[in-house]
């Protein structure tokens, strides 16, 4: 982190830091290890090969259908859970959307906020290009749906390899919005034209384009799911469950919560095109000494720092247990599978067997052996996993792999023949 941190309260109490430990789904990133040393913080996340961004910008060939869904449908999961966990981004973009392979994460949950905060939240966040227009327009309360205007101008974005809405300024950016979809009227967004009015900006009279023809390599349904995305009205984006259930990803596996059963989700295995994308069974981390974190609150300072995660060592202050909250069934049955394990009993010794002519040295040598060796209780050490080493400089020199594009245009990216709008 740029800026320095003098105590470990104040580490802690870090809205990304809050965020993310609430937060244990396949599609977001997990922190791993927060580390504060010489007032300086250090955060260590999980290792994804690169961003979207990266994978878009040296491009010549178009991303295929099938990988944009792909993408898609994992951000949509991703998103949904956020929100169920009362938060919203307010950050996404291609640069924030970590991969490798097929597999893709959310990142960056430096702006995220809950939905239930009180606001007026602040108007300058996100970068400008994927910045909903209700936050252009300086309006005090907006939610979740400014996540959902980023995905659909991400998701044009990799069918096209270029930006819907590249603003070089706010006022810039709600005209290359209007160049798009065409200038919002009262019956559309009557909310909008208030917020317009309140700072005196008049919204440019212009009739707006076919999506279908910025981004031709689009199905009918992608398009459908782009335009709804990409409404002036929040109130009239889809949700993250309701893009899910889109028939642009008819193909996929989803099962939305309120349908959600073990019977079902064991009945119904998921596509192997889509494996890691789907909210499987997550996986339990265990930094600290207990194997079997219990879910704790975080609504205070002493519960999100409990005393056996925490160590000082040379000026060195760790949390080795990021606590990710699990459902209490899981840790349940885990405790009784371990309760219900039966105690080990030596057979008889010199009992003699009816009906057989064997004698009963053997069985009596068998079960002496049997006595003297030691049965664990299950648990004991376990063998720490060996992780291979990652390669260093695997970006061609690049010192910032997730410094995000410029509010202006970049250098030595040329958009004048490219930019849609």
């Amino acid at each position: 982190m740029k800026k320095k941190y003098y105590s470990w309260e104040e580490c802690i109490n870090l809205r990304e830091v809050k965020s993310l430990r609430k937060m244990n789904h396949p599609n977001i990133v997990k922190l791993k290890e927060v580390v504060r040393e010489n007032d300086i913080l250090y955060f260590v996340f999980e290792y994804m090969e690169c961003n979207l961004y990266q994978l878009m910008k040296d491009r010549a060939k178009r991303f295929s259908e099938s990988e944009v869904r792909n993408w898609c449908f994992q951000v949509f999961q991703g998103l949904a859970y956020i929100h169920r966990r009362g938060y919203f981004h307010r950050d996404l973009k291609p640069e924030n959307l970590l991969a490798s392979q097929d597999i893709i994460k959310i990142a960056d949950f430096g702006l995220a906020r809950e939905i239930n905060a009180q606001p007026p939240y602040t108007e300058y966040v996100s970068t400008r290009w994927y910045r909903a227009p209700e936050i252009l327009l300086q309006s005090p309360i907006y939610g979740p749906a400014v996540d959902m205007w980023a995905m659909g101008a991400i998701m044009a974005e990799l069918f096209s390899l270029r930006p819907l809405f590249p603003g070089s300024s706010e006022a810039d950016e709600i005209y290359k919005i209007c160049s798009v979809i065409g200038t919002p009227s009262k019956r559309e967004w009557a909310q909008g034209l208030q917020l317009a009015s309140a700072i005196n900006y008049q919204f440019p009279q212009i009739a707006g384009v076919d999506l279908a023809l910025l981004i031709p390599s689009a199905s009918e349904d992608a398009v459908s799911l782009i335009t709804s995305l990409c409404s002036w009205d929040p109130c009239n984006r889809p949700t993250a469950v309701d893009a899910l259930q889109h028939p642009y990803f008819q193909s996929c596996f989803y099962v939305p919560p309120s349908l959600r059963t073990k019977t079902a989700v064991a009945k119904t295995p998921p596509p192997a095109v889509m494996r890691g994308s789907l909210e499987q069974k997550y996986d339990k981390w265990s930094f600290g000494s207990s194997p079997n974190p219990k879910p704790s609150s975080f609504s205070t300072v002493k519960s999100q720092v409990p005393v056996n995660t925490v160590t000082h060592v040379t000026g060195v202050q760790r949390r080795l247990d990021m606590n990710y909250q699990e459902p209490m069934r899981n840790d349940k049955s885990m405790k009784d599978s371990v309760n219900q394990q039966p105690k080990y009993r030596p057979p008889v010794r010199n009992v003699p067997m009816v009906g057989s002519g064997v004698t009963t040295r053997a069985i009596s040598d068998a079960a002496e052996k049997l006595a003297n060796v030691s049965i664990g209780s299950g648990r004991g050490p376990t063998k720490q996993p060996v992780f291979k080493p990652m390669k260093a400089g695997g970006w061609h020199g690049q010192q910032d792999l997730f410094h995000g594009r410029s509010q202006e245009f970049l250098p030595g990216r040329s958009y004048s023949r490219k930019v849609a709008g």
